[in-house]
Order: C-alpha cells, then sequence, then structure tokens
C-alpha cells in the first residue's frame, strides 16, 4: 500500500512540460546515451522530501521503484539505499553496496550515478580492497565507468588520491565525453586539496588527455596557467 501510494504521489507532482525538458536535457532521444528514458518532470528537492515522507519503505519495495523505467522512480530508490546504507552496521553496508553494484544497469543516467557513487561505493571502498573499482573502470557499460569515478570522490575528500589517479590513467583514452566530464571534475576536486598531486599528473598526461577532460581539470587555473596546458 505504502508504495502505492507513494507512486500515486509521484504522478500527482509531475509535469508534462518539465518531463519534456528533463528528456531532451538528459539525452534520451534515439541514439543518445539514455535513450528510452521517462520522465515524469519532477524536481531532486521534491523527490527528497517524499524519501524522508517514505522513510522505512521495506527493501523490496525500494528494489522495485529502483528497477523501474521511470527516471525518478530510480532517483528515488537511490536516495533510499543512500540513507538506509549509513544507518546499518557493516554488515548491512555490505548488503546494500553489493545490491547496488547488482543493479548499475538501472543506475544508468550521470544524475544517478553522481548523487550515489561516493555515498555507497565510494564509503564501502574506502578501508577495502580496491579491486572492484578497477574491474568498473575496465566495463563495456559507461555508467559502472563512471561509477569508478564518481566512487573515487569520497576517497579524495579524505585526502587520498592514489586510487583515483590510477583509474584516472585507465581512462584517458575512453571515448565517451561523460567519462571524460568526470575525470576531469575529479582532477579538478585533486587540485582543490592538494595543487601539487593534480599538476603532477597533469604534466604527465596533458599532452594526449581528451580536450574536454583537460579543460575540466583546469577549469579554475589562472588564465595563463591554464592558456600554456592548452597549448
Amino acid at each position: 500500500m505504502r508504495l502505492a501510494g507513494l507512486r500515486k504521489e509521484l504522478k500527482k507532482h509531475g509535469s508534462k512540460e518539465k518531463a519534456r525538458l528533463l528528456q531532451r536535457f538528459f539525452k534520451t532521444g534515439p541514439g543518445e546515451y539514455a535513450e528510452g528514458d521517462v520522465f515524469l518532470g519532477l524536481t531532486v528537492p521534491l523527490l527528497r522530501q517524499l524519501e524522508k515522507k517514505f522513510r522505512g519503505l521495506p527493501l523490496k519495495d525500494i528494489i522495485k521503484l529502483l528497477r523501474s523505467p521511470i527516471h525518478e522512480e530510480r532517483m528515488l530508490a537511490l536516495f533510499m539505499l543512500i540513507r538506509r546504507y549509513y544507518e546499518e552496521d557493516d554488515r548491512g553496508k555490505e548488503k546494500i553496496y553489493r545490491l547496488y553494484l547488482a543493479h548499475t544497469e538501472y543506475i544508468n543516467n550521470w544524475d544517478l550515478v553522481d548523487v550515489t557513487a561516493k555515498h555507497i561505493v565510494g564509503d564501502f571502498l574506502m578501508d577495502r580492497d580496491k579491486a572492484p573499482l578497477y574491474a568498473l573502470a575496465k566495463s563495456r557499460s559507461v555508467w559502472e565507468r563512471r561509477i569508478a569515478v564518481l566512487a573515487t570522490f569520497h576517497f579524495i575528500a579524505h585526502g587520498e588520491f592514489t586510487d583515483f589517479l590510477r583509474i584516472a590513467a585507465i581512462l584517458i583514452p575512453d571515448k565517451h565525453d561523460l567519462i571524460h566530464k568526470a575525470t576531469g571534475w575529479m582532477l579538478r576536486e585533486v587540485g582543490k586539496k592538494d595543487l601539487a598531486a593534480e599538476e603532477k599528473f597533469l604534466q604527465k598526461y596533458s599532452s594526449v588527455m581528451p580536450r574536454t577532460m583537460l579543460r575540466y581539470a583546469i577549469e579554475r587555473f589562472p588564465e595563463a596557467k591554464r592558456l600554456a596546458y592548452l597549448r
């Protein structure tokens, strides 16, 4: 009953006009990276409100939301999983981490990855073997590769750069601009913590990095230095 009520509220707050805008913004057209994704037209703040209102939804119902063809239902499920993750003990955290990785086919747009990967994958692997990240970084799925990058945001925030920089080097030949943007963004985050570490990486790889990756990485550099790297 709670799941039915939740879905009823989602539909009630939807906007066909906003849904059309979101479907264009998130590239849902034929041949685009999110082809066929369906939106109701809800805002993220509203989804967060609904997450609080329906807190305590059984895990089996959260999984149903996560497997939904509707984008906002998947986003809401992920918000719920994050909250549950932080409320659990180590055994419960591992269960949610494994559930997350078993459902990456549904975590299939950059916003879904970006709000979750650091909280679940990054937090869980912080003091554990990082081998799963390297497997994700070599996946054929662009979303799994982006999860590998964004999970390291948690490490970077704690001053740990080694695994991100290794993954970034692996992904330099990647062909997808969503990976270029994510990797450049995380390089910029490294620079906020340790500019020398970022520049050491750039000095080694800037000449072979995708242009978008480089632009994101040096976005906050002084103009002269930024232009020097671009040249």
